[in-house]
């Protein structure tokens, strides 16, 4: 029979949790008071307000694979920024690049030496020719769909049910009953997403023909794996036969792999032999500072360069003016960043080490869902683990969520940080960086067999 919990057992769990946590921060209780009279919510962004805790942790510093609070509390760190850290808070050779540099400029508008070296670096990493900078992702896969739009002169932009591209409006829709709808909680939205998007499930092929029959498709914007509303993984042959399907129908790719870049060296791109026409990434790309890339292919930079230099006087709206590129983008400070960044962290070897200790981790994981024979599943993606309740890995967007369990989800996390674990909040996602060690994981898998024995 499968084992279920009481909801009753579960809320007084996390009563009893959220009690301890009252009484082991009573600095971040103190900060969280006065944050409410300066910062919307308490918080400088209103979702660290929704977190698991009863009021905001308020992080002191971090290094490596930890952190600490402001009441002295140490942490394994397995969220780190929800990606933005992968490699670990404050990188040597990046915190050191940033200190010497610190003096010598931040913002210029004008380029430096640094970005000739960081373009090769991710061409030849990469797989695509052409490279620009962003502040962030969003930033990187607006500008992408803006140039899709206008190379292809389609309007129409597809993604999958359920994906993540960060806070571009276009992607802030959803499939309800084999319609395009706006996403719930979307806040402030004045024009009609759905009339120029279009949804299709993951994994689902005859969807995602039927839609690109109408030719009017700009671009496909795709997360080789699912990686926001839980993980789900590709079918096989799904990313061979998305990349026929849109070339037969004259539809630019765009993969997004600002999760995903912890499959290995190369992203998910380079591992599995993907072919974009446009490449994007975040996060991680500068050692945790605000920065994103994209690369284009040599024909989609051609076509770009021909409406950049037209000659028809109704499209040109005088120098610098084309609806991308921010004044903060591409900084030099930035720059020296990402270049030490790619050199001499986001590293081959570093990569085996992590995938070597997220596989750890996933095992220890596995063997607890096994002990209490648990309706769960685990997901592993390079450096990358998830935990899922769901029997099986989940093929889409819908099934990934009906897997939800907020509750459930909220306690665990709640419990974990108790014991001195963070993992990612709003799903169940641990990243291994270099400096995470085998304690650090063995601590975690324990904490987790700890609190389903106390629930279940």
């Amino acid at each position: 029979m499968t084992p279920t919990y009481s909801p009753a057992k579960l809320a007084a769990l996390a009563q009893r949790e959220a009690e301890t946590f009252r009484q082991h921060h009573p600095q971040s209780a103190q900060l969280a008071e006065q944050a409410k009279q300066y910062l919307y919510g308490g918080v400088p962004m209103h979702w660290m307000a929704d977190w698991s805790t009863p009021y905001p942790l308020f992080v002191q510093e971090a290094k490596g694979a930890y952190f600490k609070d402001v009441d002295g509390h140490h942490y394994a760190d397995f969220c780190l920024g929800d990606t933005g850290c992968m490699f670990g808070h404050s990188p040597e050779p990046v915190a050191q690049v940033i200190a010497e540099h610190a003096a010598h400029g931040y913002t210029s508008m004008l380029p430096s030496e640094d970005a000739i070296v960081v373009g090769k670096h991710l061409s030849e990493r990469f797989g695509l020719p052409y490279w620009q900078v962003a502040t962030t992702a969003t930033d990187a896969n607006r500008w992408a769909l803006r140039w899709a739009r206008a190379v292809t002169e389609r309007k129409v932009i597809l993604v999958f049910d359920g994906c993540y591209h960060g806070t571009v409006d276009e992607t802030m829709v959803r499939l309800q009953n084999g319609k395009t709808v706006h996403r719930k909680g979307l806040k402030g939205q004045a024009l009609d997403l759905t009339q120029y998007m279009r949804v299709v499930e993951f994994n689902d092929l005859p969807a995602l023909e039927v839609a690109l029959q109408t030719k009017d498709v700009a671009a496909v914007l795709c997360e080789p794996a699912m990686t926001n509303i839980g993980m789900v993984l590709p079918d096989v042959g799904f990313h061979a036969e998305l990349r026929r399907l849109t070339r037969k129908h004259g539809t630019l790719l765009i993969i997004d792999e600002t999760h995903t870049i912890s499959t290995g060296y190369g992203g998910y791109t380079q591992s599995f032999s993907l072919e974009p026409d446009v490449f994007v990434l975040g996060k991680p790309i500068a050692g945790g500072l605000p920065c994103s890339v994209f690369g284009v292919s040599s024909e989609v930079a051609q076509k770009m360069q021909h409406l950049k230099s037209s000659n028809h006087p109704e499209e040109h709206a005088g120098h610098g003016h084309s609806g991308m590129g921010t004044t903060l983008s591409a900084n030099m400070f930035t720059m020296r960043a990402m270049r030490a960044n790619l050199e001499q962290v986001m590293t081959a070897a570093a990569y085996q080490d992590m995938i070597a200790k997220a596989e750890y981790l996933a095992q220890g994981l596995k063997n607890v869902i096994t002990k209490y024979e648990l309706p769960w599943c685990i997901t592993q993606l390079g450096a990358r683990v998830e935990f899922q309740f769901s029997p099986k890995i989940p093929r889409t967007g819908h099934e990934a969520e009906l897997a939800f369990d907020d509750e459930l989800e909220q306690c665990i996390h709640l419990y974990l940080l108790n014991r001195g674990i963070m993992i990612t909040p709003f799903h169940n996602m641990m990243l291994a960086c270099p400096a995470t060690q085998i304690a650090d994981m063995d601590k975690l898998i324990y904490s987790l067999n700890a609190f389903i024995q106390e629930l279940y």
